[in-house]
């Protein structure tokens, strides 16, 4: 474990899988959100419930506090023929069962929570 301007940095399968598990559990985020595999390269995701396309790459990063990670790079959601960068994610508190996806261009996207429950 390395620790670079006061972030934790994991590296390996196991350690990274354990790490990612644990901050989403922590902060009160969905599992499903984030690929919990040994991710070689890019990898697509079809969240059904929602019929959302999103791509990951093979490093992602961003700040996580209490339901929500600002400043994310390496995802990008699929939205007609583009794909634009999610920047943020925010889970509602008080809970309202909804998890909101911003881009840099300011657009948000609204989805039920449990569209990223864990195995979606």
């Amino acid at each position: 474990m390395a620790e670079m301007e006061g972030a934790l940095v994991k590296t390996g399968h196991e350690e990274g899988l354990k790490m990612a598990a644990s901050l989403l559990e922590e902060f009160g985020l969905p599992l499903g959100l984030l690929p919990l595999a040994d991710v070689k390269k890019k990898v697509e995701h079809n969240f059904k419930m929602i019929s959302k396309l999103v791509s990951y790459d093979t490093e992602i990063t961003g700040y996580v506090s209490t339901k929500n990670i600002k400043k994310l790079k390496g995802v990008k959601a699929k939205e007609l023929m583009l794909w634009p960068p999610v920047s943020q994610i925010i889970v509602d508190d008080p809970p309202t069962g909804k998890v909101h996806f911003k881009s840099l261009a300011g657009i948000t996207k609204t989805f039920p929570v449990e569209a990223f429950d864990a195995g979606q």
